[in-house]
C-alpha cells in the first residue's frame, strides 16, 4: 500500500510545484502588462493635459557649481508663480553630476510670454546669493522647451544664470 501511495504523492507534489510555477509566470506576465499599461496611460494623460500647441516645459541644469550652492528656484510666467523647488544636497549633487530636472510642464496661449526664474543659494564667498534670469518668448503652435542653466564663469569668478530655448 505504501508503495502505491509514495508514487502518487510524488506525482501530486510535482503537479503542485508545476502549478505554482505556472501561477508565478502568469503573475509576472500580468505585472509586466500592468506596467506597460500604466506607462501608456501616463503618456496619454500628458498629451491630453498638455497638448503640443499650448505646451511649455521648463528644465533645470547645473554645470560645476564651484561658485554657487543652490538652495531654491522659483519660476514665474507672466507675473504668476508657476513652480518653486527647494533642494537637498543630494539633489544638488545629482544636478552637478549632469542631471536635468523637469521643473514645470504647463499650458500657455499663443503669443508673447515673459518667463522669469529666481535662484537662491550660497554665493562665492559663503554669503546669501539671489539672482534672477528672464526671457521673453513668442509662443506659436509648437511646444516650447526652456532650460534654466546655472553655469560657473571662471572669467567672472561667479555663477551665471541663463534661460535657453531648445530648438525642437
Amino acid at each position: 500500500m505504501i508503495r502505491l501511495l509514495l508514487p502518487l504523492l510524488l506525482c501530486l507534489a510535482a503537479a503542485f510545484a508545476s502549478a505554482q510555477q505556472t501561477a508565478g509566470d502568469d503573475a509576472e506576465a500580468l505585472k509586466q502588462r500592468a506596467l506597460a499599461l500604466n506607462s501608456d496611460l501616463l503618456i496619454l494623460e500628458e498629451e491630453l493635459l498638455y497638448p503640443a500647441n499650448s505646451q511649455i516645459a521648463l528644465y533645470l541644469s547645473m554645470d560645476v557649481a564651484e561658485y554657487f550652492a543652490l538652495d531654491a528656484v522659483k519660476v514665474k510666467i507672466n507675473d504668476t508663480f508657476v513652480t518653486s523647488e527647494l533642494y537637498t544636497p543630494t539633489q544638488v549633487d545629482a544636478l552637478i553630476r549632469g542631471g536635468i530636472q523637469k521643473l514645470y510642464v504647463g499650458n500657455v496661449k499663443s503669443g508673447e510670454h515673459e518667463i522669469s526664474a529666481f535662484f537662491t543659494g550660497i554665493g562665492p564667498k559663503g554669503q546669501a546669493y539671489k539672482r534672477a534670469a528672464a526671457i521673453t518668448i513668442e509662443k506659436s503652435t509648437a511646444p516650447v522647451v526652456l532650460e534654466l542653466k546655472i553655469v560657473d564663469s571662471t572669467a567672472k569668478l561667479q555663477p551665471v544664470f541663463e534661460i535657453k530655448q531648445w530648438e525642437l
